[in-house]
């Protein structure tokens, strides 16, 4: 006897996305995804850092700014795996907090983890006091969504979360090739392309196809488990 599929978290991802569209053609939408796209560039530098301590290297410091650029001053270790790791970092996030959603009791647990996760990067390398008080502040938010929100509350706001993140992810890998097809802007691709001589270019569609396919697979997988 075949059981009905819970249709939920279905719902809830178009839900989510359907918001994130209608906060893009308001106006003033940026300001209100500016917290996720802090949210974003700290996955983004967690992920220089994280390639920097496996490959036994140190992480100097780590800033996020107010226009929500990042930057991660490292020392050591593999440097082609610690130039490439951001964009990979942030799109593999993005990937894993949407196969997440598919599960309607995992919500707040990947919600804390969340909170955990930008709790460690901000405690152990961030450098200057902006970068502390906005980690800090974006720990409470999230452990605030998971503690007090209902479940469903929280399913929706992990799947918009997981949402933006990828959208996110893949809009600054657009901004990285076009700063790379047409400024001489130091970014991720133009260290990637001192340390190899392949085109910034070059690294920089990699990355979009990489993170196109990362997508791809995270949607069968929310697809598989609904």
């Amino acid at each position: 006897m075949r059981t009905r599929k819970n249709r939920d978290p279905l719902w809830f991802l178009l839900g989510a996305t359907a918001v994130v569209i209608a906060v893009a053609l308001l106006p003033f939408g940026w300001a209100l995804v500016y917290p996720i796209r802090l949210f974003v560039t700290f996955i983004h530098e967690g992920g220089h850092a994280i390639a920097a301590i496996l490959t036994l290297g140190q992480v100097e410091r780590l800033h996020v700014f107010l226009d929500a650029s990042g930057e991660t001053l490292t020392r050591g270790g593999f440097s082609l795996a610690i130039a490439s790791a951001g964009y990979l970092t942030s799109t593999a996030f993005g990937a894993l907090l949407l196969m997440l959603g598919s599960y309607t009791t995992r919500a707040k647990a990947a919600l804390t983890a969340c909170a955990g996760i930008i709790l460690l990067i901000t405690f152990f390398t961030a450098g200057d006091p902006v970068t502390w008080v906005m980690g800090i502040v974006l720990t409470f938010v999230l452990i605030g969504v998971a503690i007090i929100s209902s479940p469903h509350v929280a399913h929706f706001f992990l799947s918009f979360l997981a949402v933006q993140c990828c959208l996110n992810a893949f809009l600054d890998l657009r901004t990285l090739f076009l700063l790379s097809t047409s400024t001489t802007v130091h970014s991720d691709a133009v260290t990637m392309q001192q340390i190899t001589l392949v085109p910034a270019t070059v690294w920089a569609v990699s990355w979009m196809v990489i993170s196109l396919l990362a997508l791809v697979l995270a949607l069968r997988s929310y697809v598989r488990h609904l």
